[in-house]
């Protein structure tokens, strides 16, 4: 294969390896649906090419049993009826499989040009992906085109630019010269060849498609491996397009399409076990429940797992001057996509005797009056709100939050706001209940939605402890602290680093602690239950290639 795409994309793949070196701030695809980004009728053409999948059969040519499938519910209201081919599994492992030693050979710079390639067209559709995101998963536009579109193709990127790193940091060959005195020396000629490890699945979320999906699909893809995509069922259409994006530009370089498959399954027939304990599956990417990923890693052990699950994200409020400031930040946190995020706290943990704000006691009640006051205000304008909050997805999360509410004192109760723009879809504000701290069995998992603990711990050492404790036994992506002092903050550094959890500190402006930057955060830690593995570091790469040699 010529190495053309590698040159046309070098000079953004060099830019991405500084920029993942020095951890500031570096983006390859513009995060705003700007017409002159994107171009004048971007917007308007992603509407029209995302209605033309509407009620028709999604065609893809490669290994399937001949069935068409597809049960996507649009959480706006949005009729998708859209038909998938049914997967044969075997055929199409074969398939895949079959398609690794062409893919193998072509080498390390080959295959990060066609990544790159592929994001590039991915971004160029991004306005469609845009619309498939937020219409399956209930996430509003602006965050469906950002985590859905630009942040994702970041994370892709990111993801082939570690793999890159890590498969070229031996040569490719070498000439090895051992003296021998007065002999002649010793001569040898070594090549050196980075092998994938052969088929990847990946196993899709219901609510981040593609966010959490490409650094895996394309950690895999360029290290060498086939890839198998298996969407959730309820949010198909953005990793379809996805495969179909990747099968053209394979095609084109004259490489087998069916190095990347599409697997769509529906949720009273699912086949994700089928592919998961496939003998020639030797790696899988998987978000999602604890209890599917707990038996992902403890049964399929032919492969290389990699899982983010369930997790109880933590924010310890200490003494703190503004409030205000505080409010007005967990606020937009607590509501964003109605906390259907894998970054979004749960348990917020408060001393009962209240906190030092500006030399006076702010007690626990006024605190967390405070806190759910600064929701009530942030979601008070309809047309606002529903920007922020999006759809829920899955209507158990509604039964979740009535559940919740008899665990404590509800301090803010849950809301329905009409979305102005789709009849008959209705909104969900937070739920915030009081818990007491010595009640760990009641806020210790997570309640994944719109549900927030206000917890009534002694002091700030007991939150310390109790984070700590939970977040040990059950995970967390995310913790943030909010204390003026600086021997608390230094405590709860440490404390963080023994949990394994990442900390955010202090924030108050546009930054939250439910949203990383790729580049520059990780995204989990692979150190606590929440997830065994980080994105992305070079951890996250390394597994799925071994270097070779050959040596003459």
């Amino acid at each position: 294969m010529s190495l053309a795409l590698f040159e046309k994309h070098c000079e953004k793949l060099e830019q991405a390896v500084d920029a993942a070196l020095k951890r500031d701030y570096w983006s390859g695809y513009k995060e705003m649906p700007s017409p002159r980004v994107y171009g004048e009728t971007a917007q308007d053409d992603g509407i029209k090419a995302f209605q033309s999948h509407l009620g028709k059969n999604f065609e893809i040519d490669q290994p399937t049993n001949g069935e068409w499938i597809g049960a996507e519910d649009g959480p706006f209201g949005v009729e998708l009826n859209v038909k998938y081919p049914a997967p044969d599994v075997d055929a199409m492992m074969a398939a895949a499989k079959a398609a690794v030693p062409a893919w193998r050979k072509v080498g390390p710079q080959a295959r990060a040009g066609v990544c790159m390639e592929i994001l590039e067209r991915l971004n160029a559709k991004s306005f469609e992906l845009a619309f498939s995101v937020m219409h399956t998963t209930g996430q509003a536009f602006m965050m469906a085109f950002q985590a859905g579109g630009a942040h994702a193709q970041d994370r892709g990127l990111e993801a082939v630019v570690y793999g890159f790193e890590e498969m070229t940091r031996a040569p490719e060959t070498a000439n090895w010269v051992k003296p021998q005195g007065k002999h002649d020396p010793l001569e040898m000629t070594k090549k050196f060849t980075a092998v994938g490890r052969g088929v990847a699945l990946m196993v899709g979320c219901a609510t981040f498609p593609t966010w959490n999906g490409y650094p895996g699909l394309f950690a895999s893809l360029v290290t060498g491996n086939a890839v198998i995509v298996k969407p959730h069922p309820r949010a198909v259409l953005p990793l379809a397009l996805t495969v179909r994006v990747i099968r053209e530009v394979l095609s084109e370089v004259g490489m087998d399409p069916n190095l990347v498959c599409l697997a769509v399954d529906t949720l009273d027939a699912p086949i994700t076990k089928e592919f998961a304990l496939h003998k020639d599956t030797k790696i899988i990417d998987f978000t999602g429940s604890s209890e599917f990923g707990n038996w992902l890693e403890d049964n399929a052990k032919q492969a290389q797992v990699y899982t983010e699950k369930a997790g109880v994200n933590a924010i310890i409020i200490d003494d703190f001057d503004d409030v205000k400031g505080l409010s007005r930040n967990l606020s937009f946190t607590f509501s964003l996509y109605s906390g259907q995020m894998c970054t979004t706290p749960q348990n917020v943990f408060i001393p009962k005797g209240g906190i030092d704000v500006n030399g006076e006691n702010m007690s626990f009640d006024d605190v967390a009056k405070a806190i759910a006051g600064g929701v009530e205000k942030f979601l008070s304008v309809p047309e606002r709100a529903v920007e922020v909050l999006g759809a829920i997805q899955n209507p158990a999360i509604l039964d979740r939050m009535e559940d919740a509410k008899k665990l404590g004192e509800v301090v803010l109760d849950t809301t329905e706001i009409d979305h102005p723009m789709f009849k008959g879809v209705k909104c969900h504000t937070p739920v915030m209940i009081k818990i007491d701290g010595a009640d760990v069995e009641k806020y210790s998992e997570e309640q994944f939605g719109p549900i927030v603990f206000l917890i009534a711990t002694e002091d700030t050492n007991d939150s310390i402890a109790k984070m700590s404790q939970t977040i040990s036994e059950n995970g967390a992506i995310t913790l943030g602290l909010y204390s003026k002092h600086e021997s608390v903050i230094e405590d709860v550094e440490e404390a963080a680093l023994e949990a394994g959890v990442n900390l955010s500190i202090n924030l108050t402006g546009g930054v939250f602690v439910n949203q990383s930057a790729a580049f520059s955060d990780f995204h989990a830690t692979g150190a606590n239950p929440a997830a065994n593995a980080a994105l992305t570091d070079s951890n996250f790469v390394s597994g799925r290639f071994r270097v070779m040699q050959s040596r003459r």
